[in-house]
C-alpha cells in the first residue's frame, strides 16, 4: 500500500492547511498517511531556515496566501494573534497519542485551537480549557507529554527529518521522496498516482 510520511507541527498554518486536505488525497489513492509529529522550531534551528513570518513583506504576502488557499479548499482558517506559540507541550501531546484512537480527535483540536478558533495555547489554563472542551483529561495529558519515552520519541522523530533533509513543516514523502508545503500537495498527489 502506498503511503504519504507526513510530518507536521501545531504551529504551521500550512500544516494546518495541509492536515484538512490529505485524508481526501489518501483515500482517492487508496494510500495511508504515516503521522509524524515533529518540533518546528528544532528543524528551523538545525536546517538554518526561519518562520516567515520573520521577514515583513513575505508575512505580509503569507497571509493573503493562506487566505486564498483556506477559501480554495473550502475550509475556515483565521491567523493566530499570539503566534508565534510554543509547541513543544503540544507536540510531545501529539507524540504522546500517536498511534491510539484518541490521536486524530486531539490533533483537531490543537489545529482548531490554533487556525480555525485561535487562542493562546502557550497559556497552561486556556491549554488546560481547550483539552478539557475537547475530552480530554489535562492531567492525564500532562502526565503522558512528562514521560521520557514521549520526550526522546518526539526528538528522535525531528532528528530523523532533519536528517533527511526536512527545513520546515509540512513535510512529506512519498516512495522516499521529499515534498514541502501545503502549496505542494499536487505533487504529493502525482507521485501517489505514478
Amino acid at each position: 500500500m502506498k503511503t504519504i510520511e507526513f510530518l507536521f507541527d501545531f504551529g504551521s498554518p500550512t500544516a494546518y492547511l495541509a492536515w484538512t486536505q490529505l485524508p481526501a488525497i489518501a483515500e482517492r489513492h487508496g494510500a495511508t498517511i504515516d503521522y509524524q509529529p515533529v518540533l518546528l522550531g528544532a528543524i528551523h534551528k538545525e536546517s538554518g531556515n526561519k518562520s516567515p513570518v520573520t521577514v515583513m513583506a513575505k508575512a505580509m504576502w503569507m497571509n493573503a496566501d493562506l487566505a486564498r488557499f483556506a477559501a480554495r479548499y473550502g475550509v475556515p482558517m483565521e491567523m493566530n494573534p499570539h503566534f508565534p506559540i510554543n509547541t513543544l507541550p503540544l507536540m510531545r501531546g501529539a507524540t504522546a497519542l500517536l498511534g491510539t484512537d484518541r490521536f486524530i480527535a486531539y490533533c483537531n483540536a490543537m489545529f482548531d485551537a490554533m487556525w480555525v478558533h485561535p487562542v493562546n495555547l502557550g497559556d497552561r489554563e486556556v491549554l488546560a480549557s481547550t483539552l478539557t472542551s475537547a475530552g480530554f483529561d489535562p492531567a492525564e495529558m500532562l502526565e503522558l507529554t512528562s514521560r521520557q519515552e514521549v520526550k526522546d520519541a518526539l526528538r528522535e522523530r525531528t532528528e530523523s527529518a532533519i536528517a533527511r533533509g526536512a527545513f520546515g513543516a509540512p513535510t512529506y514523502f512519498v516512495g522516499g521522496v521529499m515534498h514541502f508545503g501545503q502549496d505542494r500537495l499536487d505533487f504529493v498527489e502525482e507521485a501517489l498516482a505514478s
